[in-house]
């Protein structure tokens, strides 16, 4: 099966990501996202030390690996850069589960998040 993405490897495209604000955090993982200066489809995948050893973080990320290949040539709306996180439940967590989280989770950065009165 052939990627539907390509995969961000820059330090400052991470950090860009991160300071755009637009997340969603789900039991296994934290999706981030960002507008993307290019037309192509970009993510990529960080777990930190706090999961585990370097086994264990490379088994995190080659999950949600799996996980955006099952879901973003479907669900990811285009003209994002997206960062997906690894948390100590990617390890534990239900594939098929995941997978509806990510799906959930793209489908709530398509819909703005409501503004509460202040």
């Amino acid at each position: 099966m052939r990627r539907t993405w390509n995969s961000l490897k820059r330090r400052a495209d991470f950090l860009r990501i991160a300071a755009s604000g637009l997340r969603r955090v789900t039991p296994g993982f934290i999706l981030q996202a960002a507008t993307a200066p290019e037309t192509v489809q970009r993510l990529g995948f960080t777990v930190t030390k706090k999961v585990g050893n370097a086994v264990v973080r490379n088994r995190a990320k080659r999950r949600l690996r799996a996980v955006a290949d099952a879901v973003f040539k479907s669900a990811a709306p285009r003209g994002l850069d997206y960062v997906l996180i690894g948390r100590s439940e990617t390890l534990t967590r239900d594939f098929t589960t995941m997978v509806d989280d990510l799906r959930q989770a793209l489908d709530r950065l398509k819909a703005p998040k409501p503004r509460s009165a202040s």
